[in-house]
């Protein structure tokens, strides 16, 4: 039984990409969770080098290979052998797998570490629709052994874990119907919210016409729907701009959206950029009128968060996590997954109605920095690291929240 959380070992296991150093935000995140313990990070390199090096944590990054499929393979083979060494080699007690695939191999790491007398409690945390989103995001050949496969995968991995994470509710109920009865702690992911704050403080409330989308170019993010929805207020608007930013995952998708600019004589009304760096992205947020996140699968949309946080009102899908975020009426608006119509006309709403959507900015402002902080982040890994102290004991199976 520990006494001091500051002797918590934690391995962090999962399919993110670092640098080293660390990016601004990723250095953030992990300087704040320095104070729980000793953390190590089994992760991805940015390129085909595999990276070791300590910064806040210990960082093991495998090379980070051209295919999905191939990096999964990776995560399971080579990913399960670094999770049974961090816990044989530095006593390793909690290890925290960043989505029911990935914990593959830290489930696989928890059974052989048994077997050699070691004690890990596992943690698997959902930060998106795992059974569907993927089949969104591109094509799948094979979909339905792909799916099964999938499926089976998860199926080990929650019957394995000793306690879940979610981001939102929507998460957290799809948790619940995958591994009944587990205790699911709930907090949203990590946002740079002081960045996006800063610019917000910075923004100049004049009467801009920037409609912005911040995400990646994939048909579950329904940028279409957003180009479709903007083509209907257009002419009426000729000084309203359409920003686009974003890394082109899905590249066909990309090359459609921008044939479809061409087809409806939008080009000059609509901007793509390339996906930015967090102050960037937050500068880009702050000189918009109103951000809209037109999903059709969305975990949390921490997004949403960094958009309000710079006093921007937003328009969201009414999916997954987002009517955690969206307020009707208050912070922005929520519009049925797909409605072109609807979407078009919240739109134009904020568009003719500026002051009140400065206004609507403001409470979405009020709200980010109330419903993030790194505190209350760093509060809900201490919960979950504590919680790891009473199992199998005492542990309550009612679902927390923060």
């Amino acid at each position: 039984m520990m006494a001091k959380a500051d002797l918590y070992k934690v391995c962090f296991l999962g399919g993110a990409r670092y640098s080293k150093p660390l990016d601004g935000t990723s250095e953030k995140k992990f300087r704040a969770l320095q104070p729980l313990g000793e953390l190590f990070i089994i992760g991805f390199s940015k390129n085909l080098l595999p990276r070791q090096f300590t910064q806040h944590a210990h960082f093991y990054l495998m090379p980070q290979l051209p295919w999905a499929g191939l990096r999964y393979l990776e995560m399971f083979a080579l990913g399960t052998i670094l999770a049974l060494w961090v816990i044989c080699r530095h006593r390793v007690q909690i290890l925290v797998a960043q989505s029911p695939y990935e914990a593959v191999a830290a489930a696989w790491a928890k059974i052989i570490a048994s077997w050699l007398g070691r004690r890990v409690f596992l943690v698997v945390e959902s930060h998106g629709d795992f059974a569907e989103s993927l089949f969104l995001q591109r094509r799948i050949l094979f979909p339905g052994l792909y799916r099964f496969s999938m499926r089976s995968a998860a199926s080990f991995s929650l019957n394995r874990a000793d306690l879940l994470r979610s981001v939102s509710h929507a998460t957290g109920q799809q948790l619940q119907c995958w591994a009944t009865g587990k205790q699911i702690v709930q907090f949203p992911a990590w946002t740079d919210i002081e960045t996006f704050l800063l610019f917000g403080a910075q923004r100049n409330e004049s009467k801009s016409k920037k409609i912005l989308y911040a995400g990646l170019l994939t048909y579950l993010k329904g940028v279409v729907h957003l180009v479709n929805a903007f083509a209907l207020i257009a002419r009426d608007f000729p000084q309203a701009e359409l920003v686009i930013i974003g890394r082109e995952s899905d590249k066909a998708y990309a090359a459609q959206l921008k044939a479809l600019l061409s087809k409806l004589g939008l080009e000059s009304q609509v901007q793509f950029m390339p996906q930015l760096a967090q102050p960037e992205l937050a500068k880009q947020m702050s000189q918009a009128s109103v951000f809209v996140l037109p999903s059709l699968s969305e975990g949390l949309g921490r997004v949403v968060i960094e958009a309000m946080a710079t006093g921007m009102p937003v328009i969201g899908s009414c999916v997954g996590g987002i009517p955690d975020l969206v307020r009707e009426g208050i912070n922005g608006f929520l519009v049925p997954p797909g409605d072109e119509e609807i979407l078009s006309q919240r739109l134009r709403w904020v568009l003719e109605h500026p002051t009140e959507a400065v206004q609507m900015g403001r409470h979405g402002r009020n709200f980010a920095e109330k419903f993030f902080s790194t505190e209350v982040y760093v509060r809900g890994y201490r919960q979950i690291f504590e919680a790891s102290q009473t199992y199998p004991g005492e542990m309550n199976h009612a679902p927390s929240t923060f």
